[in-house]
């Protein structure tokens, strides 16, 4: 979720920007519109990847680790942070 003010400066540069009322007076953007924009969707490094169709799912294609997926997904999330402002959050438990 962001603020009303971080997300009308976004939409001013990406008028195609989808959101959802959030609580307090914040909006939610689809994360997967973001990594998407960003230009993950379909990326494949060696074996593991961003599936094609869906951006929010990350691939092993068979022989990749956990710790290259991991890697993955940190660094999909500081693209989006440096594109957008915006700081996404594994919804996955770790370990």
């Amino acid at each position: 979720m962001i603020e009303i003010s971080q997300f009308e400066k976004l939409q001013k540069n990406y008028p195609t920007l989808k959101s959802f009322p959030a609580p307090d007076g914040k909006v939610k953007i689809p994360a997967a519109w973001l990594i998407e924009q960003a230009g993950w969707k379909g990326k494949r490094f060696g074996n593991i990847g961003v599936h094609e169709k869906q951006a929010l799912v990350l691939v092993n294609y068979g022989g990749g680790t956990g710790k290259e997926l991991l890697y993955l997904a940190c660094k999909i999330i500081e693209s989006v942070k440096q594109k957008f402002g915006v700081e996404l959050f594994p919804e996955v438990n770790i370990v």
